[in-house]
C-alpha cells in the first residue's frame, strides 16, 4: 500500500485558505446548567432568568473565549471574561405532552409542560 495523499488540499489551496481565514470572536458561556457557543449578534434561548424585557444581563461564567489574541480555555472559567446581552423576551416553549400508562390497571394520565425561557441577543464579548 502506498501513502495516503489528500488530492484536494494541495499547498496552493492551503495557502489560499489561510489568506481568507477570518478570525471570529466567540465565547462558550454557561447558564442554566447548559453551555452555549455564542458570537456577537447571536440570538439564543436560555433557561428562564429573573430579568425583565429590555434589561441587560452579563454572563460571567465564560468557559472559553477566542479573540484576535488567541484562544483561552478556563479552569473552570476564564478570569475577567464577560459576555453582555440584551433581554428580548421572556416566554414559554412549545407544549410537550407526557402520557403515563399502566397496563391492565385502567390507569392513564396525560400531562402537559411548557418550559419557560429567556430570549437574549449577545451584544459584546470582553476577554
Amino acid at each position: 500500500m502506498g501513502s495516503f495523499k489528500c488530492a484536494f488540499l494541495t499547498p496552493p489551496i492551503l495557502a489560499r485558505l489561510k489568506e481568507r481565514e477570518v478570525l471570529f470572536v466567540y465565547a462558550v458561556i454557561e447558564t442554566g446548567g447548559k453551555q452555549y457557543k455564542v458570537n456577537e449578534g447571536d440570538i439564543i434561548y436560555v433557561e428562564k432568568l429573573a430579568v425583565n424585557e429590555g434589561d441587560t444581563v452579563t454572563f460571567d461564567r465564560v468557559k472559553a473565549i477566542s479573540t484576535d489574541a488567541g484562544f483561552k480555555a478556563g479552569t473552570p472559567t476564564v478570569e475577567g471574561a464577560t459576555v453582555t446581552a440584551n433581554v428580548l423576551a421572556n416566554g414559554k416553549g412549545k407544549k410537550i405532552y407526557v402520557i403515563k400508562y399502566k397496563a391492565k390497571k385502567n390507569e392513564k394520565k396525560k400531562i402537559g409542560h411548557r418550559q419557560p425561557y429567556t430570549k437574549v441577543q449577545i451584544t459584546s464579548i470582553v476577554g
